[in-house]
């Protein structure tokens, strides 16, 4: 059973830019969540992986995993809430996955709920489509792999299939499995 969280709950939107019709995801998180746990939940809520490196911008500085490799000035997003960052409705930030494919999602707070007995957070309450597949090109790649995936006499129509798979459906969005895999578990997600 989750526990009640004692701060306030963040009704965040995520839109995953350059995309018509849009994928996007409605959340639930606390608004002491640390950056860091932010992407995490944003990987399972979007239906990405985890295999590529990421960063936030936040009013002009940029989030993420500091290492001696980073060649960008990151902030270390592990130390830094959501409350710290977000602080009025409306307010929102840039989350980017996958540096080379460049997927941007922009994350809105829409609401900031008062802490209840029965809130249950993180938790997904809405959102539509399927996340792209992982390093399919980006926004240009995806529409590229939609438009032979449609056309069977595409003449990638074959390869793309067999990369992708029979039951990839761009229009598909499991809300249930979402919030199965976001449920807090010890250690984290």
């Amino acid at each position: 059973m989750a526990k009640a969280p004692a701060d306030p709950i963040y009704q965040l939107k995520v839109t995953l830019g350059g995309l018509r019709p849009p994928v996007w995801r409605r959340l639930l998180v606390s608004s002491s969540e640390s950056l860091g746990g932010l992407h995490d939940i944003l990987q399972v809520a979007m239906g990405w992986t985890d295999s590529h490196l990421h960063q936030f911008e936040a009013k002009g500085q940029l989030y993420g995993k500091p290492s001696r490799e980073s060649f960008l000035p990151l902030k270390d997003e592990a130390r830094v809430s959501l409350g710290q960052i977000l602080l009025h409705e409306k307010e929102s930030i840039l989350y980017e996955y996958d540096l080379g494919d460049s997927w941007t999602h922009q994350v809105v707070l829409e609401k900031i709920l008062a802490p209840s007995p029965n809130a249950k957070a993180p938790q997904c309450i809405g959102g539509a489509r399927a996340c792209p597949p992982e390093d399919c090109g980006g926004v240009y790649g995806y529409a590229e792999l939609l438009e032979a995936l449609k056309d069977p006499s595409h003449s990638e129509h074959e390869e793309m299939l067999e990369w992708i798979g029979e039951d990839y459906d761009p229009e598909f969005f499991d809300l249930e499995a979402i919030n199965k895999h976001l449920r807090p578990r010890k250690g984290g997600l």
